[in-house]
């Protein structure tokens, strides 16, 4: 099984590093989703994130994990 991917490498600015962690739009807009819904799977503990300070924040492979699980769940059924 591979781990589906999402490209983060339009969110770094040209000749920056890709970011380890994404702002809860950036990873909504990974996803195609909208924010609430992303703060939606945030609650449920669908999406992995974490707070920083009073900042919540996604771990860049998060949404990736996010959409194999889906995926499989998916094709299980």
């Amino acid at each position: 099984m591979s781990i589906a991917t999402v490209d983060i490498a339009p969110l770094a600015d040209a000749g920056e590093p890709a970011p380890v962690l994404l702002t809860v739009e950036e990873a909504a807009r990974c996803l195609r989703v909208g924010r609430t819904t992303c703060y939606a799977l945030i609650r449920a503990g669908e999406l992995e994130s974490l707070t920083i300070g009073g900042l919540r924040r996604v771990p860049a492979d998060a949404p990736a994990a996010y959409l194999a699980r889906r995926r499989a769940e998916q094709r299980a059924a």
